[in-house]
């Protein structure tokens, strides 16, 4: 006869010793980071405090301005053109407005499209692949390998995956925003 264990999900035989039930340790957390990149290279890495969310505060008053500070380096008045999906961060009226004071042109991105957005697609799977199996003792060790990796991206990888990100958009606007597979 079997008989269901209290708290357990597993069932014996009457005759069998319960299950020695193991309990995981929690993981060491994920590092989360906004990374920014154009066709000529990475332009930064920002990473977020421990167990925080990016939200339109984060995002306008953290991210965003050293993003922008990194890009105006070398030419204070530097035309920014930006690319972003529409998370809610990046959709706010909050970021709409840091972006209109900071003189920075938005690419539109259309709704429902995760797969245009060339961190999604291209960037972090990329990295992710490199990465995988290592362990990191710090959240800034991470953070310092995932930028290392972002920095060995070559210049030609760089330009290919652009290429097939502009062919992407094509493909939505030629479906009118239609929903297609990879081809």
């Amino acid at each position: 006869m079997l008989t269901k264990q209290n708290k357990s999900t597993v069932w014996v035989f009457e005759d069998e010793p319960n299950p020695t039930k193991v309990i995981r340790g929690r993981s060491t957390s994920k590092q989360m980071v906004a990374c920014f990149f154009g066709k000529t290279g990475h332009v930064a890495t920002v990473p977020l405090e421990q167990r925080r969310t990016v939200n339109s505060e984060w995002y306008t008053t953290i991210s965003l301005p050293e993003i922008f500070g990194e890009i105006r380096k070398t030419i204070k008045r530097r035309r920014i053109i930006l690319h972003h999906d529409n998370a809610s961060s990046h959709t706010s009226a909050q970021t709409s407005a840091f972006l209109t004071g900071q003189n920075v042109e938005l690419m539109g991105h259309p709704p429902y499209s995760p797969d245009l957005a060339p961190n999604d697609f291209f960037l972090f799977p990329h990295i992710k692949r490199k990465m995988r199996g290592q362990r990191f003792s710090t959240p800034e060790d991470a953070v310092e390998a995932f930028k290392n990796h972002v920095l060995e991206v070559s210049q030609s990888e760089r330009t290919k995956y652009f290429d097939n990100w502009f062919e992407r958009m094509q493909k939505c606007i030629s479906l009118a925003g239609e929903y297609f597979e990879k081809q």
